[in-house]
Formats: C-alpha cells, structure tokens, sequence
C-alpha cells in the first residue's frame, strides 16, 4: 500500500514519514485481521509443535484452525502451574515454547495467594516495542506539536527476583524498562522524557520519584504531556510534590541534589542537569504553599496539553480527582496490555475516558473469545465453551479474552470481560468493562468490581452539593458480625471545610450505594436478612497513600499497583481501621420485590 493512500486513510494524514509506516502498518493489520489471525496461529503451532504441552494433543503437524479447536482445552493459569513451576525450578527442555523462556513476568493477579508467573520469550520484547511504535504516530494525528517538547512521565522499575532455577521475575514494565529496547532506544522528537533512564532504573522508589519530580520541575516550560502507567501513579506524584516541594525546592534554589538521593549514577546524571535557578524555586513555592492545589498540573506545567494514564475499568475512580487536579485536561488511554500480552491500542485516544476502546492488533497474538453472560449456568466439563475468532465477534457482545501466544500460553483465560463497540477495518474494537471475579459476598450475593463501582459512583452524587468527591476506596466483606456486612472504605477529598457533608448525608450515601447493587443483594438485606446493613468507614487523607506504600515494602510493583478493591488481609484491615474518622450505616433496608420468571 502506497504512503498517499494512508493520507486519505479512516486514521488521516501522519504527521511525518515515519509516522506514515506505522499508521500503513496499522491499516493493513486491520483490513486484513482474519487472515493475520490465521497466519499468526499457523506459526505459533508450527513454531511450538515439539514442545511437551502441544505434544500431548496429537496435532500431528496441523496448524489450522478446526484441528486446534478441536483438540486444545481451554485453561486458566491454575491448569498451567505445574508446568510453570518446573520451567521456574530449572527444567530448560521444551515445554511451553520451542524457544527459552527468557524470563517469567510478574501479573498482578495471583493463584492462591501468590502473583502469577508468566513465562516469556526475548522476541517478546520486540513484539511490545512494535506497539509501543505505534501510540505516537496515532497521538500525532491529534495533537499537533508534540515533537517541540517533553513528557513528564513517572516511570518505575521494581528489583527482580531469581526462580529457583535462575531466571529472572518481575513486572512486564520493569523487564522493558530494563531492556536495550528502551535503555537504548533511538533518538525520537515525539518520545523525549523529562526523566533521566538513571532516574527510571532506581529500584528506590522515593529517589526515582524524587528524581523525576525535580527533572520535571526544572523542565516546566518544555513539558506538553504529564503520565504515568495508572492514574493511581500519577495521583501519587502529586502527593509526593505536596510532602516534599520544600526540599524540592531547596534543590532548585540552590543547584545542589538532596543528600537523601544517594545513587551514584542519579547524582552524576544531576550535577549536569541541576544549576541554582532561585526565580523558578520562588515560583513553585508560591504555587505549592497554598492550601489549594486546584488545577496545579497546569498551574506549574502550563503548556500540558494532555495527560496520558489509564483510566478505564477501576482506574474510572480516579476521574473526578484527577480533573481537580489537572484543571479538566483530557486523559489519553493509550494502549491496552497485560503481563500475559500486549493486546492492542486506542485509535482515538481523546476521546472521553467513558468512550474508551482498544483496537486489538491482530499479529500479536492469537485471540479468541469465550462469549459473557452473567445469567447463564456455569460451563461444565462435559460441554466445552465455543469460542469466537477475532473477526467473527459481534457489536454489542461482551466476551472473556482467551490467547494463544508464542511464548507458550494455549488458548489461556485472561479473565478480562470485553464488549464490542465497533470495527476499525475488519478488526473489533473493545471497551474494557472488568476483570471476571467476584469482589464482595456475605451470603448468595455475589458483587464484582464494575457494580461495586456503579454502587459508588451513584453514592457519590450525594457529595456534589458538598463540592467533596471520593479519592479513593477499598471494601472488605465483614462476617464477624452477624448478619455479615460490607464495609466500604472512604478516602474523601472536601474542597470546602465549611460545607463539608454530614453524618446524616454519609448514612445516606450507604443507602444509594445498597439501592445501586444487585437483586440478589437487596434480597438479602429486606427479605431473608442473612446481609446486614452496608457500613462507610471514613478514613484519613493519605490513608490509601499509605496501603500502598505498605504493598511495595511487601513487594508490590509501584508500576502495577493498584488499589485492591477488596481488602481482606489482617495487617491491611488494621491499618484501614486505624485511620477511620468516622463510621456511618444505611439507615434503612433498599428496595426490593420478588423478581417475576416467565
């Protein structure tokens, strides 16, 4: 395909010749997403064929389509673990992948407890740099002039850890992070960061964050975009300028690096960078000693012209903050990927964060889809889940993600639950709606994390008239008390002390929040009094502040941590409970009526 037909192309016109390949590239992947799916799934089984899990299948050499459905189970990591575990105790012979597993990466989710080891190959790491090619020259096509400045992106790296067998363990980020790919990576107008690599590398969080943050002060003027992974990263950023802009900018003023940073090479890398610059120092302690820190990022960074975190699925509760924070400016969600792949990217990034979707690329992996349906009876052995290919899905329909991948994983349950909003070409597009589980259960209630959010969402109205907003929450099924109860914890960001909501509105916000979930809970709490009523415990600003730092002193990954939204863990509660200012109960039973069958 000729570059001029890309200009007349549903993308529109690139900005640069180089972007112009990449966005041919992304047309062509999507005219022709059926066929691609065919050929990726043909060399992932030609490739894999002699491998130990493939073997027991009797594929005999075929790669196509019917013989691979027919034969290849479905499976969740659980099938996979023991496997797993003798690649990660040593055992180099071909069992997942015909090449080496290169490394195993940390998921975020866990299997009985544990975080999940997923085994990876090296020629993945060119598969996630050809996605990551592709975000800016879709950006370009809607923000112009992003080749004239910077990005203020906080990025973190987390220290690895050796399988018994020696192969490294760590988050998808971190390996990249860590890799040539990235360390090296060729000079680009359109992907210059404030943020030294020395900076990024630190496995110490509080100098890599320091570090970023006075890299990012100092480059102000030159920043048209501010990131992080999550928006819970980059919220935290913020909390991170508010406790430390005094040393901040005492840095500044005086063009010496706080001694609290200690790496040798972070300490190099700024003595070329930090010279006294007292008129900039002054400006910032202005604008970070109020007691209002409404719309600072632009405030400080006044040439933002977007900024790039995710906020789709639980990351949705961070919106109403991180407008207050940013004066309203758009949030680009770039790309969709997970430890296990990296799926695919949004076409139209500025759009709002509700009308997010991701165009999956169809030669990254092998998709199929396990149609959703929250009514119907569970699968059973003895009738296996048809599952639908990338192309043959339909507008509407919500779909479990299944992969095939060439590092080894056969038609493998993500647990994200999709739906279709549209096609690019002939590849669908998907909204992320939630990961499958359940968060929350007393009795037969079951309350995932999407309701649990809509439950949330709908309480918080009540707080509008306040001008008060809910910065961040966690919920804990309580059965100590009986009936059991949810508790659902509150971090509330109160713009106006004088007018902030009662007790009374709070034990009302407990009511909208029963009245939001679902029949079977209501149910429950009016008729068969097995729930009792749902609690809010308020807690103490920078109490989620505070969960986190918790989890990274346990391990968590700063880049893939996110608020658990149900908290079960003794020395967590503890924490919670400690911090709470204030406890409210719904003051009266939600509506319910016995639904009518047919």
């Amino acid at each position: 395909m000729a570059v001029d037909s890309v200009l007349s192309s549903p993308l529109g016109p690139p900005a640069c010749g180089k972007d112009a390949k990449a966005l041919q590239f992304i047309e062509e992947m999507t005219r022709n997403a059926d066929s691609v799916q065919e050929k990726v799934l043909a060399e992932i089984l030609s490739r894999n064929a002699e491998t130990e899990y493939l073997r027991q299948f009797q594929l005999g050499g075929a790669t196509d389509r019917d013989n691979f459905k027919s034969k290849i189970p479905v499976v969740i990591y659980e099938d996979l673990q023991p496997m797993i575990q003798r690649i990660a105790n040593g055992d180099r012979s071909p069992i997942l992948s015909s090449q080496p597993i290169s490394e195993f990466l940390t998921s975020s989710g866990t299997s009985a407890g544990e975080r999940k080891l997923i085994p990876t190959i090296h020629e993945e790491l060119d598969r996630r740099q050809l996605l990551y090619s592709l975000l800016m020259p879709v950006m370009n096509l809607y923000v112009p002039g992003l080749d004239k400045g910077k990005g203020l992106y906080f990025l973190f790296v987390k220290a690895e850890t050796k399988t018994p067998g020696g192969l490294l363990a760590r988050p998808v980020l971190t390996s990249f992070y860590k890799s040539d790919h990235f360390k090296t990576r060729p000079y680009d107008p359109y992907m210059v960061y404030t943020s030294p690599n020395e900076a990024i590398l630190s496995a110490d969080s509080f100098q890599s964050m320091y570090t970023q943050m006075l890299c990012g002060l100092l480059q102000r003027q030159e920043v048209l975009r501010v990131g992080a992974v999550f928006a819970s990263g980059l919220l935290r950023a913020i909390r991170f300028l508010q406790v430390n802009w005094k040393q901040l900018v005492d840095d500044i003023e005086q063009g010496i690096l706080n001694p609290r940073v200690t790496d040798p090479s972070i300490r190099e890398c700024m003595s070329k960078i930090l010279k006294p610059r007292p008129e900039l120092a002054e400006f910032i302690s202005k604008e970070c000693s109020g007691k209002n820190w409404e719309g600072i990022i632009t405030r400080i960074w006044p040439n933002t012209k977007y900024l790039d975190v995710i906020v789709t699925g639980a990351m949705a509760q961070y919106i109403p903050t991180l407008d207050y924070y940013s004066g309203g400016l758009p949030k680009v969600c770039t790309m969709y990927a997970s430890s296990e792949c990296y799926f695919g990217l949004n076409l139209k990034p500025m759009c709002k964060p509700s009308e997010v979707s991701y165009t999956i690329m169809p030669n990254m992996a092998y998709f199929e889809f396990l149609p959703h349906d929250p009514s119907a009876p569970p699968l059973s052995p003895d009738s296996p889940p048809r599952l639908v290919d990338l192309a043959d899905v339909e507008v509407g329909r919500e779909y479990e993600l299944v992969i095939t991948t060439y590092a080894g994983l056969c038609r493998y349950r993500v647990g994200d639950i999709l739906r279709v909003i549209g096609f690019h070409n002939s590849a669908p597009q998907f909204k992320f709606i939630r990961r499958k589980n359940v968060l929350l259960s007393i009795d037969s209630d079951k309350t995932d994390e999407a309701e649990l959010q809509k439950a949330i969402e709908n309480a918080s109205l009540l707080l509008r008239e306040f001008n008060t907003s809910i910065v961040e929450y966690t919920s804990y099924a309580d059965t100590k008390s009986i009936p059991g109860h949810y508790v659902i914890y509150w971090e509330l960001l109160v713009k106006d002390p004088a007018n902030s909501p009662s007790h009374d509105v709070l034990n009302q916000c407990c009511l909208a929040m029963e009245e939001s979930l679902n029949s079977v809970y209501r149910q429950g709490r009016v008729a068969d009094n097995s729930i009792g009523p749902l609690e809010i415990k308020v807690v103490k600003n920078g109490t989620f502040e505070e969960l986190m730092d918790y989890a990274i002193s346990r391990g968590a990954s700063i880049n893939q941590y996110k608020v658990p939204r149900c908290v079960n863990f003794t020395p967590i509660m503890e924490l919670l409970d400690s911090r709470v200012v204030s406890a409210h109960f719904s003051p009266a039973g939600p509506h319910w009526t016995p639904e009518r069958r047919n």
